[in-house]
């Protein structure tokens, strides 16, 4: 039988099973977006071109915990106020140092999420774990790695770099001090090149320190990103010096090039620069040549060249085309130095009147803010783990996502530019200081040939600076800063008071954060200036949850709980959906994030914002956005029908739904048909009777969709789910298991709490686990999770031997009933490795 879209159903006018479309849709639809997951080594990875060498260092470190008062518990750093005055000195980095007892790890690594809960008021907004100068035992880690460089690599020039640690580095190398960074976003690298061991062991060690945040909210702790060695020559590419602007005109584009040379010898060099452009299947479409120029010894040379693409393809969101860019450098015919840009060609456009343009067409932005932690893994997440968050946004009708509220893991931003989604890049600090600075023009130089970044986002909800004079200094001085460095792109920032002030006068675009009553006033006053929405909604709800119960810390799921100072789901998008000169909006937030638990404390130890809880499981406003968002016909019915004790009392009976008109039944008696409104839901009271309550959707007269809940029986049996059956076996690739019951008729059970133990064998292990409660403070690492209104979730790694892993399911016998085993395997397949050091 032919495999049918929706639209093709809705044209057959054959009615079909929501469920089987919709409800269990989403692990499925994200499986579909990742079909295109890379396979082999990422486009970061491979963004090093020969003679260079771009080499991951995530594999074979060893962690301990240090201390943060007591230097005898910190490798005795510190006893001596003078140590960092013995250059060469520092024991741990040496080979004589015993790190027999350390952990064993491979990076990305993040220790705070393997830490207890604390009731401690004072860490409430970062999740509740012991961070901070409070808890000197559990806020230094110690991070150490041996690596070998081949005495064929003297004379180059050797970097270390860092995408990303939290949060205050101090890095060391055969026994001296190498340098410090205090972010925790911002990428930083160092030279080590006259500080190793050439033809023989190098021994490298990281004191990571969190005493403080960056932040309000769960940051995590540790190298919670990749780790790289590159080797150049001494005359090399300056780091993201290079970029490509396209600038289309029918159906030409013309791209100006330009790159940063970097002569790290003793005498001046003469050099160009050539660039060779290749389309999605590697075949080259444009090279141009820059002119040839002298590069003083010690000293950098700027570069540039233009060329033309005829027809080029479009990155747009149905069709993300990508364009690669081979950078080279050449000096008396010789390649010295290269490296591969990706980029595409679009045209963005923000319209005071008409809201946003992507490639001459009206857009509106439908996104969603989000943090960077995830169930089981906390900060550090393995990159498929990116790919299948947005995955779940991109099914949900999601067409954006705004980095709150810093600068993003490349993968983020990888996983965009290749699935069609639009990004909001936002820096961490709103500051004109040196730092504030610095993180700015990484980030832009980072990511500016990023073709799904449409705007530049200066920082988020400075209430002190916006009303001050600094604020307008400050601001003035990031956004002229930000178009030297990318004119193409437009500035803003997420205002949330000060309205009144100059301070939002500054911005190209201005940034709403909340406050519908405030839009539509101040776009009168300022017509010339477009507008988005930077943050809005923030809708709380607890997934599977339809009574609020303050003593549990539950909210209800239905749209009707929200802030103070926001809105409701349908309340913003009614607001932003009919505005033509509004380009959009962010929801906060896409995922529930740990820390900031609103709009409760202790024991709730996340926020309850999401659209999806912290695992992606889909709250029901999920399919509220999906119905609007989206292009695909929806039919979503809420509550479940399992409400013992409850008989004759009447229930709210919600449908999230796209098409025409909805009738309910309740065990096949109609409860009465209801016209589906734009941009709302239906609602029915029904007096519960065990059974089936079931929604049937028309479109033009035609009954299409159906969906059905059912009260189920007493949990059976375990099922789980994979995203994916087969994964890489590169040590780094990951499936991502929904665990569930079924009751004796293969029927999911919707409130099911049951604990579920699990065990792994073959070649792959377990790394995490979660459940989406927002209260629940069980093990993120241990083999065994609670099921939370039903659900679990598992996320197993894959080892680089090519096999299979075992995942089994299993309760004990006591407490709650013994439930039948469920086995899943996952292939791991032989892949291309990331080149390692």
């Amino acid at each position: 039988m032919k495999n049918l879209t929706r639209r093709e159903l809705l044209r057959s006018g054959v009615a079909v099973s929501a469920t089987s479309l919709v409800a269990g849709s989403s692990l499925a639809r994200a499986r579909a977006l990742l079909a295109d997951y890379p396979q082999g080594a990422s486009a970061e990875a491979m963004s090093a071109v020969a003679p260079r060498e771009r080499l991951l260092m995530d594999f074979g470190w060893k962690f301990t915990l240090g201390n943060g008062n007591d230097p005898g518990r910190d490798l005795g750093f510190g006893a001596d106020q003078s140590d960092f005055s013995k250059s060469g000195d520092f024991k741990f980095a040496t080979e004589k140092f015993d790190d027999s007892k350390w952990r064993a790890l491979d990076l990305p690594h993040d220790w705070a999420v393997e830490l207890p809960f604390v009731d401690d008021p004072s860490l409430q907004s970062h999740g509740y774990k012991p961070l901070g100068r409070k808890y000197p035992e559990t806020t230094v880690g110690w991070y150490r790695r041996t690596f070998e460089i081949p005495a064929s690599d003297r004379g180059r020039r050797v970097s270390i770099e860092f995408d990303g640690a939290f949060r205050d580095a101090l890095v060391f190398l055969n026994g001296y001090f190498i340098g410090r960074n205090n972010n925790g976003y911002a990428p930083f690298s160092f030279d080590l090149s006259d500080f190793l061991n050439y033809g023989g062991k190098n021994y490298l060690v990281v004191r990571m320190d969190a005493s403080f945040g960056d932040g309000w909210f769960y940051e995590g702790a540790g190298i919670y990103r990749h780790v790289w060695l590159t080797k150049t020559d001494s005359l090399h590419l300056g780091q993201w010096e290079s970029y490509v602007r396209s600038d289309l005109k029918g159906n030409l584009a013309a791209l100006n090039l330009g790159t940063v040379v970097q002569n790290e010898g003793t005498k001046a060099e003469t050099c160009r620069v050539r660039w060779q452009i290749l389309d999605a299947a590697g075949k080259t479409v444009a090279t141009a040549d820059s002119a040839s120029q002298q590069v003083p010894a010690d000293g950098s040379t700027t570069f540039t060249a233009s060329t033309k693409v005829t027809n080029p393809s479009l990155w747009s969101l149905e069709t993300p085309a990508l364009y690669s860019a081979i950078v080279t450098v050449e000096s008396d015919g010789k390649a010295r130095d290269a490296e591969r840009v990706s980029f595409g060609v679009r045209t963005v456009a923000f319209d005071a009147d008409k809201g946003f343009f992507l490639n001459g067409k009206s857009v509106k932005i439908q996104g969603t803010c989000n943090h960077q932690d995830h169930a089981g893994v906390g900060a550090a997440l393995p990159d498929h783990l990116q790919w299948y968050r947005m995955g779940v946004l991109k099914d949900m009708g999601s067409n954006a996502v705004r980095t709150s509220h810093n600068m993003p893991t490349p993968e983020w931003v990888e996983a965009c530019d290749q699935l069609g989604v639009m990004m909001m890049c936002e820096t961490r600090l709103m500051s004109s200081n040196p730092e504030g600075m610095a993180q700015l023009e990484k980030m832009i130089k980072r990511y500016r040939n990023s073709p799904s970044i449409i705007i530049w986002s200066m920082g988020n909800e400075e209430w002190i600076m916006m009303p001050q004079p600094q604020g307008v200094r400050v601001i003035d001085e990031m956004i002229a800063r930000s178009h030297e460095l990318d004119p193409t792109r437009l500035c803003t920032a997420a205002v949330n008071q000060s309205f009144e002030t100059h301070f939002p006068e500054q911005l190209d675009v201005m940034g709403f954060n909340y406050g519908l009553k405030v839009c539509d006033p101040w776009h009168k006053a300022h017509p010339k200036t477009p507008c988005v929405g930077t943050e809005t909604a923030s809708t709380v709800s607890t997934r599977g949850i339809y009574e609020t119960d303050k003593i549990r810390n539950w909210v209800s799921a239905y749209d009707l709980n929200h802030t103070s100072w926001s809105e409701l789901a349908e309340e913003w998008w009614k607001f932003y959906g009919t505005r033509e000169w509004l380009a959009g909006g962010f929801a906060w937030t896409g995922f529930d994030y740990r820390g900031e638990p609103t709009p409760y404390g202790w024991p709730s130890i996340n926020s309850q914002f999401g659209i999806v809880d912290m695992c992606g499981f889909p709250k029901d406003n999920f399919y509220y956005y999906k119905a609007w968002w989206g292009k695909e016909p929806v039919l979503h019915l809420f509550p479940h029908w399992n409400w013992e004790q409850r008989e004759g009392e009447p229930i709210s009976v919600w449908v999230h739904s796209n098409l025409d008109e909805v009738e309910l039944f309740l065990n096949g008696q109609s409860q009465g048909k209801q016209k589906v409104e734009p941009l709302t839901h239906l609602e029915w009271k029904v007096k519960y009777a065990p059974g089936v309550i079931e929604a049937r959707g028309s479109k033009a007269g035609k009954i299409v969709l159906t969906e059905k809940r059912e009260t189920t029986g007493m949990p059976e049996s375990i099922k789980l789910t994979a995203d994916r059956t087969e994964i890489n076996a590169n040590g780094q690739d990951v499936a991502v298991v929904r665990v569930e019951v079924l009751d004796k008729e293969g029927r999911h059970v919707p409130t099911a709490d049951n604990e579920i133990s699990f065990k792994v064998s073959g070649e792959g292990s377990l790394i995490g686990v979660g459940n989406g409660d927002p209260n629940c403070q069980e093990s993120d690492k241990e083999p065994k999770r609670s099921l939370f209104n039903g659900l679990a979730q598992v996320i197993l790694q894959a080892n680089k031997t090519p096999g299979s892993i075992v995942l089994e399911a299993y309760t004990e016998q006591w407490p709650g009933p013994k439930l039948t085993t469920a086995t899943l395997t996952i292939t791991t397949k032989k892949s291309q490795l990331r080149p390692e050091a």
